[in-house]
């Protein structure tokens, strides 16, 4: 090259700053790296020459003796790799090494061909787990008490596959599930990736559930509650159970049935079952009815003497 030909190749004049000849450096490597334009002989020389020239204006020593000297003055081939251009195999990594530059600096984060370099693309992948898949799954509410299975649907790979899934006993709404092994393929050997089914349960007819107590109303009539009574209850999983209440019995009374509620998903002491006292009176009464609750209503004192005094 000629004595200024060094700022010609970077389109830059004699006194561009430092940071004018990095960045005219920088659009030109860009332009015409051998990744982007494989088999363009004008492209290559285009960025032998102005890597040739960065090697030599970056370096505020270097540039001084180029520019009293020329080319002479720093060694001539400004630090290029021999047999750039000549036929022989070059390494890109070590070529950008001695300008200061890495592919990530030129290509913003990796090579457009999505490997950082000639070597990177023609590298075995790092192996890597696959990624998780989330999904939401609907479980029963008896299912989700007491375990069970349940069918669930995935698309993967352009086909629909099922699969049964162990619920877990004692289960609530936003639990995970995690599946070991069913997600995503892993990358370079990885393994595969898990499943997280995060669960909603559905509600039930008359059951509903506190932590690991379930709650049941029942209903009784005003006699029952006054007189006690046996009355049949249902369970989670024994079926109907009799259960005395006592005499004296209000509405919103809590009645207990020990260990009928849910499992504990880690083990622990089973849940207890409370039976919810609701008073149904009768919405039509015939003659022999209301009579007698007409004396009830004259013997019975009321429920609210003396309560807000």
């Amino acid at each position: 090259m000629a004595a200024n030909d060094y700022y010609s190749a970077l389109g830059v004049d004699e006194k561009a700053t430092a940071e004018e000849i990095r960045k005219a450096y920088k659009k030109i490597a860009r332009e015409n790296h051998p990744d982007v334009k494989p088999d363009d002989e004008a492209a290559a020389e285009k960025f032998k020459q102005a890597t040739e020239a960065y090697n030599v204006l970056k370096d505020p020593e270097k540039r001084q003796q180029y520019d009293r000297f020329g080319a002479a003055g720093v060694g001539g081939a400004g630090g290029v790799p021999p047999g750039w251009g000549a036929g022989q195999q070059v390494d890109l990594h070590d070529l950008f090494a001695q300008t200061g530059f890495s592919f990530e600096d030129l290509f913003g984060g990796g090579s457009p061909f999505g490997g950082g370099g000639f070597q990177q693309r023609h590298a075995q992948p790092r192996a890597r787990k696959g990624s998780d898949v989330e999904i939401e799954v609907d479980v029963p509410f008896h299912t989700a008490a007491l375990g069970g299975t349940r069918e669930i649907t995935l698309g993967r790979g352009g086909r629909r596959e099922r699969l049964d899934v162990r619920i877990p006993p004692g289960v609530d709404t936003g639990s995970v599930v995690r599946l070991a092994g069913q997600g995503e393929p892993g990358v370079g050997g990885g393994p595969a990736g898990d499943i997280r089914m995060k669960v909603r349960v559905a509600p039930h007819p008359f059951f509903r559930r506190e932590g690991r107590n379930l709650l049941v109303d029942v209903p009784l009539t005003p006699a029952e509650a006054a007189l006690g009574a046996k009355v049949d209850v249902p369970t989670l999983d024994e079926g109907t159970v009799v259960l005395t209440v006592p005499p004296g019995t209000s509405t919103g009374s809590k009645l207990r049935l020990r260990g009928k509620g849910l499992p504990d998903p880690k083990g622990g002491e089973r849940g207890d079952e409370f039976v919810v006292v609701k008073i149904v009176v009768p919405r039509e009464l015939d003659d022999a009815s209301r009579e007698l609750y007409e004396q009830l209503r004259e013997t019975q004192a009321s429920p609210r003497d003396g309560l807000w005094t």
